[in-house]
């Protein structure tokens, strides 16, 4: 019988990289910057906390503990700062320099695989591993370590309180985003860079400070999904090339949540759910081949709403006018 106690455990551990990835890419796009390359910034995300673990995890002589808060510190400050001068760089090239944004959000996300590969692998011969990853299980246990009262509740404490720390952030960082984008003035101001940076301009708004400031924002958002894969629902392994194509499914979530970062809290679970429903799916021959299509329902459930919100025209369901657009001061 399809368990579903057990089931959505994995899902909220699979769908929280996506809810990392889509938020932070909702805050880029809605000043206007279609980042493409967030798979990348995920992958750089995670390759720089697990360099930040692995040399703090060295430096602690044999026998001795980790220090739980520098266990924590290192990896999250690695991680933020590699996804921060991703950000810095993304906006470099498509804000002060206007290249295009399609092009370099797709050259960033080879360079942050080719990145997170180079180092990953370095690490591993440094680590003499005879298997190609690098296990970091005493930081990780760190980071998945749950409230210490959750086993004893049952299927209450399992589906909702089993999680590590970085799982309930993500969930925090969506509905704080949210209110910042409807209820402030600085939200007003970037949903207006967004949708006209010209008229945000001639209103007196820095439309140059408002993306680069909310691109890097979602880029050490995103990064911080990657790091949460690797250190928690990894176990603190890492492979090089393990990520898949989550940070695609995190762009495509954006478009599932119309834009919406509190609404990426339970879609982000349910992207989660499809994208390892084919494990509990009956196992044999006879359905090897549908396994493959199981694995295309979030694609397909993407593109079904992008018909959907196209058909209804509603403005509000719409990506920022100008998105993908670069903006150039003198042309207005």
């Amino acid at each position: 019988m399809f368990d579903i106690v057990a089931f959505i455990p994995r899902a909220v551990g699979q769908g929280i990289p996506l809810l990392y990835g889509s938020t932070g890419e909702t805050l880029t796009q809605k000043s206007g910057n279609l980042n493409l390359g967030i798979p990348g910034v995920m992958y750089v995300g995670a390759i720089s906390g697990v360099i930040g673990a692995f040399f703090y995890e060295n430096s602690v002589p044999a026998g001795e503990s980790l220090n739980g808060f520098l266990a924590i510190f290192i990896p999250l400050l690695c991680s933020l700062v590699g996804s921060l001068l991703m950000g810095l760089l993304y906006c470099f090239l498509t804000v002060s320099l206007r290249a295009n944004q399609n092009v370099t959000g797709l050259a960033m996300t080879t360079f942050g695989v080719g990145f997170g590969n180079f180092f990953g692998g370095s690490l591993i011969k440094i680590a003499g591993a005879d298997v190609p990853s690098i296990a970091l299980s005493k930081t990780s246990l760190y980071f998945s370590a749950s409230l210490p009262f959750a086993g004893k509740l049952g299927w209450f404490g399992k589906v909702f309180l089993s999680y590590g720390f970085l799982a309930y952030i993500a969930i925090i960082i969506a509905f704080t985003a949210s209110a910042i984008l409807n209820r402030t003035r600085t939200g007003l101001h970037l949903r207006a860079v967004g949708e006209s940076p010209t008229t945000a301009d001639a209103a007196g708004i820095n439309v140059t400070a408002y993306k680069y400031f909310s691109t890097c924002i979602g880029c050490m958002i995103a990064g911080l999904g990657g790091l949460y894969y690797v250190m928690d629902y990894a176990c603190g392994v890492w492979s090089n090339d393990a990520f898949g194509d989550r940070g695609w499914l995190a762009i495509a979530l954006v478009i599932f949540t119309i834009w919406k970062p509190n609404v990426g809290v339970i879609s982000s679970i349910l992207f989660g759910g499809l994208y390892i429903l084919y494990l509990y799916l009956p196992t044999g021959m006879d359905h090897m081949e549908y396994k493959e299509l199981y694995k295309m329902i979030p694609y397909i459930v993407t593109l079904v709403v992008l018909v959907i919100t196209s058909m209804r025209n509603k403005r509000e369901n719409q990506p920022p006018a100008s998105l993908g657009l670069p903006y150039f001061r003198e042309e207005r």
